[in-house]
Formats: structure tokens, sequence, C-alpha cells
């Protein structure tokens, strides 16, 4: 008789659309029913109003059981709900809010970790707020938060109102939060999808960020991958438009790639690329090509968005990092780095 697990297991192979993580770790299975018969029905719960995403599930789920020997009829039984409406802000026609006081927000992502997105993400806010603007970082990355340390307010704790709205932290012009204010440097976040996502909704929803007038630019530093906390960000929050950072060496433009159909699949703009750690300068002006040459250029004019810029790799901008003082607060003359988020945040 065929077993559960057996269902179970072949079901862990079918992956939400559009992420890398299956419809059983998403929470997508309800329940199944296995008759005498080896007759299947597989209860599977989902929010969404895109009729392709239970569609694709559903080629996919019969495809995947087929393959079990002596399994009989198959049956797909969908709950489909409704997407949650978070609490204020417009709602958009996909179940999207907008961030009360705040005008736009921008989503700075990698499909791969490691390739400076907290860098580059930390210093494309200060480069906005150093061209006048009003504008708030939010440190989306749970797991490994670094915002914190590169805005040297690690040692500060966030301040509560009396109706529980969390003040994000002033840092060199900028609004910001991150889980490091919350815990310790060698404090380890263990916390499974629903309550991470949960945080991150705090994060979002419940941080005061108007409270000295509009956000012209909210920052959403995210974590590397498309999981719970990066779907939890694009069904929910009416993003304006995506920054994709990526290193020119084909490993990571793979993972680039994945992030950009996670925010095509659910209609949020690709602003442009930036190709971080593009090239070694050494002192006497000549540049090495540390990690491959040009894969962020060809890959942006190969989806049709802008190249924001390119950054080289440069020991001070690490340094500065380290020690909390961004190198985009360096005069753009004087600095090359500096100049080249100040470009980028232009073309923002």
């Amino acid at each position: 008789m065929i077993q559960e697990d057996q269902i179970r297991e072949q079901l862990g192979k079918v992956n939400y659309p559009g992420f890398s993580r299956d419809i059983i770790s998403f929470g997508l299975v309800k329940g199944i029913e296995i008759a005498d018969s080896g007759d299947v029905v597989v209860k599977l719960s989902l929010a969404t109003r895109d009729p392709k995403v239970p569609k694709t599930i559903h080629e996919e789920t019969m495809a995947a059981l087929s393959s079990i020997d002596g399994i009989g009829k198959v049956t797909i039984d969908f709950d489909i709900k409704e997407p949650a409406q978070p609490e204020g802000g417009a709602s958009t026609s996909s179940g999207q809010s907008a961030i009360p006081g705040v005008k736009k927000i921008i989503a700075v992502a990698s499909g791969k970790g490691g390739v400076g997105k907290s860098t580059v993400a930390t210093n494309l806010a200060i480069a906005l707020q150093k061209g006048g603007a009003k504008v708030g970082l939010c440190d989306c990355d749970l797991y490994g938060p670094s915002v914190a340390m590169m805005l040297g307010i690690g040692d500060e704790n966030p301040m509560a109102t009396e109706q529980n709205e969390i003040i994000p932290i002033d840092a060199h012009g900028i609004k910001a939060i991150s889980m490091g204010n919350l815990i310790s440097d060698d404090s380890a976040v263990i916390v499974r999808g629903p309550l991470a996502t949960r945080y991150i909704q705090q994060f979002l929803r419940q941080c005061r960020w108007a409270d000295d007038g509009e956000l012209d630019y909210l920052i959403l530093d995210l974590p590397p991958g498309t999981g719970d906390i990066q779907l939890t960000i694009v069904q929910t929050v009416a993003l304006d438009g995506a920054i994709i950072v990526t290193t020119p060496q084909e490993v990571a433009l793979i993972d680039a790639r994945k992030a950009i159909s996670m925010f095509k699949k659910v209609n949020v703009g690709i602003s442009g690329m930036i190709e971080n750690m593009a090239w070694f300068e050494c002192d006497h002006g000549t540049r090495y090509p540390i990690f491959g040459e040009g894969g962020g250029k060809a890959e942006a004019k190969k989806i049709g968005v802008p190249l924001l810029g390119q950054i080289p790799i440069d020991p001070l901008t690490g340094k500065r990092a380290d020690e909390g003082t961004p190198v985009a607060l360096l005069d753009p003359a004087e600095n090359a780095i500096s100049a080249a988020f100040a470009e980028i945040a232009k073309q923002v």
C-alpha cells in the first residue's frame, strides 16, 4: 500500500512557482488522504490571486505523484484564499500595499550571498540622502544582519512609542532598523519561516518611518536567495522597483537571474543592475578583473535593464564599512567609489 511518506517525498520536489523552496517546506500541504484502492487526495492551501500559480502547482504535483508505483487516481484539492491584507497603506490590485509615510520603496536584492549587497544598499541610502532626499534603510536580512555595523549603530537599541511603534535609529542622516540593533554580535537568530516573516512585517509596518516628515525612499536590504522573507515582501509590499547586485562571474549571475525571475513573476520592475567587485585597480592604475569582466554589463543588456554602475574592489570601502562610516560619506570629488554611488543614486 502507498504510504504518506512516499507522497510527501514526491511533493517535496514541487517548488512554489518562481522560488527555490518546495510546497512542503512552505506549509502549503494541509492534508493527504490515501484510499485502499491507491487513490490519493492532496489538500493544498494557497493565498494568491494569480491563476497561474495553482495551475502550475497542479501540473507539477500530478507529474511528481505519477512516478509512484501503484498509485491510483490523484485529486488535488485546492483551498485558494485572498492574500492577507497588511494593516495600513493603500492596497494594490495584487494584494500588495504601500507603507504609510513612504513615497517610494526600493528593494536591493541578489540571488547569491557575498556579492556586497548590504554594502551597496547602505551606500546607496547615504548617497540618496546626500542628494537631498529623506531616506530610510530597513535591513531585512534577519540571519546575517550587517547594516547596523556598517552605519556604526550596532550598540544602539531602538526605542518604542506608547503605541508600540518602533522608532528607527538615526545614522548619518538616514533612518535605519536592523536585527543587529536587537541582538549581540555573537548571537544567532534561530527562527522558522512564519516568525521570520512576522519580524519583517514589524520592521516594515510598525516602524515610525515618517516621524519628522514623509520619506522619499525606503531602501530594503533583502537577504540573498528567494525564500520566506523575500516571498513575504514581494507579495505584501508595493515595491516601486528592485535593484539587482551581482559580481561579474557567472556563478553570481546564475543566482541573480533567479532573483530577477522572482520579481518579474510578481510584476515588480527591475530598476537596474549594479556590478560590484568589477575590478581591482593597483596604485599604478592597472585594472585587474579578478572575478571576470563585463558579466554584469552583458546580463543587463540581455534582460533590457540599465547597468546602474560598476563598483571596483576597494580596501577603503571595506574598512569604512567595518568602522561604521560608509564610503559614500566621502566627497565624490575626492573619492571614486563615493562618486560611483552618487551617480547610481542619480539614476535611481
